[in-house]
């Protein structure tokens, strides 16, 4: 039931929003020069790694730290409104598509953090990764949060992964089709909110 939904949901959505979403790569163009999607590999179900597909959101080949703040000089004009709104992660309904990915799991995260938890993603990859979960709802500030902090990938390693790690395993124990959907509904509750 799981992939039938992924498959349906996505399939339906990128058919009905293609326009859309072409405007939108368009904008990522138009604002800054380079290419419209961006990939970046993650680590995905038993430990195989994929390249997770975005919009851009910062200046190409800007260097600096993987992870960004809310105030990460790189981002775009555009690329602040589409993090905003979670836009730029449209395009990971491919990689839904691709099955590499699924609407709802845990999300998907780099190497270097997976290999710094490897008993916790031991259980988390036996899963899809998603493109929600309950730590996207509890962490929706995210960027906001490492913004406020000194050293911001020591307070996301030492302190907010380990939290989100938490839910991660809760959710893989617990999970149900009836909780995928209602983890649907209230992650398109949070974003229109």
């Amino acid at each position: 039931m799981k992939r039938l939904l992924d498959l349906v949901a996505a399939g339906a959505f990128l058919l009905v929003s293609w326009p859309v979403l072409a405007l939108i790569a368009l904008a990522v163009r138009v604002d800054s020069p380079g290419r419209a999607f961006f990939r970046h590999e993650r680590i995905g179900r038993n430990g195989v790694p994929f390249d997770v597909l975005k919009f851009r959101s910062m200046a190409p080949s800007s260097g600096g730290p993987e992870l960004t703040s809310g105030d990460d000089a790189r981002i775009t004009r555009i690329g602040s409104i589409l993090r905003k709104y979670k836009i730029d992660e449209l395009p990971q309904l491919i990689n839904v598509l691709r099955g590499e990915m699924s609407l709802v799991g845990p999300r998907p995260e780099v190497k270097r953090y997976v290999d710094a938890y490897p008993d916790e993603y031991a259980q988390i990859l036996r899963v899809r990764p998603g493109m929600t979960d309950p730590a996207s709802l509890e962490f929706h500030n995210e960027q906001e949060l490492l913004a406020e902090v000194g050293s911001p990938e020591e307070y996301y390693l030492e302190t907010l992964l380990p939290k989100k790690l938490a839910l991660s395993m809760s959710y893989v124990e617990e999970q149900s089709f009836v909780g995928d959907v209602r983890l649907i509904l209230q992650t398109i509750a949070a974003i229109a909110r």
